[in-house]
């Protein structure tokens, strides 16, 4: 008994001095072997740690990399103004200053036009009218042909006409005599000049981008709803292979390329002016991409850069056989179908979903092209035929040139006759892409959302 009871006394004496100095640490005798192992396991962990670390970093640089590249990526700027479905026809800056004007608005009011396209940047590179544009002032590029264009764009809108400027961009004969460094040069220096004697602008000369923009914004100024840029490509005619650019001006760019980029440069500026801004490219480059390298203009992507796009598809421009047509000039609805299925088609190629793409708006031919061997007269007929393929093909808008702006009257349909097409074209349309629409549901499915669906 008293063995028992020492026992736990020096038990409790034990555990007393034990108190509040921690836990227990066993020391134990490790070999070599799980020495290295548990080495080898130390260094595992933090390799392990230290890819997953890097890992981290990457994801977070690639995220940083892709954010800054977004920056990048230039977008079409939103002009926030009502959008017109546009009815137009072309007018020289020496029609549009003249006594005529009253004449064509008084057709106009009659008819279901509603637009004229007027030059103030003409094709002799002359300014029609009195801007504020100092670049234009200081080369003494102004004529004033329109005496009073404060006046006149007061009128069209007065009588309910969108007004839009005229531009020719990169043909400019003018520039050729007082900018030579801006223009195409030979390899000697000179100027290169078309088989017209025209003188064209090199569209590498970013110069030139803010002599053309203050132009523009002056326009924009002025009291224009749209600025149409013409001529923006590079020329194609015989000689140029003799043009040299250099590498300090290209910088690397093909004519696409820089084309594209003279694109974004005037969307971003008529934009801040929140102004339309239009393009007027080769119907030819549809589908092309031989004419598409050789003018510039790549179609789908500079659909992307402007507010509406149009398209010279005049019959008299395409060669026999095209479109399956023994002779375009003398088939003039087939060839409007033929050229905008192609355009329909080579912009669905390019889509991606959300992207932006213009607003298609052709241009259509008001001439007789006589100089053809297979050509046709185009009267109220021909130019109704047009008309009615453009909205066969799905589009709204077109615009008629005549070189000479003398129109028959008869080939437009009155105001009221215009109402009623135009919405027998929207009701046709909207049940077109319905219809389209069902096709693409699947089977048994009406396409009506529940009344009951959140």
């Amino acid at each position: 008994m008293k063995r028992l009871l020492m026992l736990l006394l020096i038990s409790c004496l034990v555990l007393f001095a034990c108190r509040g100095q921690g836990p227990l640490v066993y020391n134990v005798n490790k070999s070599a072997e799980l020495k290295e192992y548990e080495s080898e396991l130390a260094a595992e962990s933090l390799y392990a740690e230290s890819v997953s670390q890097q890992s981290i970093e990457e994801s977070r640089r690639a995220e940083s990399e892709a954010a800054a590249q977004e920056a990048l990526i230039w977008k079409k700027k939103k002009v926030s103004k009502k959008r017109v479905l546009v009815k137009g026809i072309y007018l020289t800056d020496n029609t549009a200053g003249s006594g005529r004007m009253d004449e064509i608005i008084s057709h106009m009011d009659q008819t279901e036009l509603n637009a004229v396209v007027i030059d103030i940047k003409n094709d002799h590179g002359r300014i029609a009218a009195q801007l504020d544009a100092p670049l234009a002032k200081e080369l003494g590029a102004t004529v004033n042909t329109i005496s009073d264009l404060p006046g006149l764009l007061s009128k069209l809108h007065e009588h309910g006409i969108y007004a839009i400027a005229r531009l020719v961009t990169f043909r400019d004969p003018y520039l050729g005599g007082v900018k030579p460094e801006w223009m195409n040069q030979k390899a000697d220096g000179s100027v290169f000049r078309d088989n017209s004697g025209m003188s064209w602008v090199n569209p590498y000369k970013r110069e030139y981008w803010e002599y053309i923009a203050q132009i523009a914004d002056a326009c924009a100024d002025s009291g224009f709803d749209e600025i149409q840029f013409d001529y923006v490509r590079f020329c194609t005619e015989k000689g140029m292979n003799e043009v040299v650019y250099s590498e300090e001006d290209t910088q690397g760019l093909d004519k696409t390329q820089i084309i594209m980029e003279f694109v974004q440069f005037i969307s971003d500026r008529m934009a801040k002016k929140n102004v339309f801004m239009s393009a007027d490219v080769f119907g030819t480059i549809i589908g092309s991409y031989v004419d598409t390298i050789s003018v510039g203009q790549d179609y789908s992507l500079m659909a992307t850069g402007v507010d509406y796009m149009s398209p010279m598809i005049y019959p008299s421009h395409y060669g026999n056989g095209n479109f399956g047509i023994a002779y375009p000039d003398m088939e003039p609805y087939k060839t409007i179908r033929g050229a905008l299925a192609a355009s329909r088609k080579d912009l669905q190629l390019d889509y991606s979903q959300g992207q932006y793409q213009a607003s298609i708006r052709p241009w259509l031919q008001g001439f007789t092209a006589s100089y053809l061997q297979h050509y046709i007269n185009y009267g109220p007929q021909q130019i109704r035929q047009q008309i009615q393929a453009v909205y066969d093909s799905g589009y709204e808008e077109w615009l008629i040139w005549n070189a000479a702006n003398n129109y028959d009257w008869n080939a437009f349909r009155s105001k009221e006759e215009g109402k009623r097409e135009e919405e027998s074209v929207e009701a046709s349309q909207k049940a077109e892409q319905e219809s389209r629409d069902a096709a693409l549901l699947p089977s048994g499915s009406s396409g009506k959302e529940s009344s009951s669906s959140p």
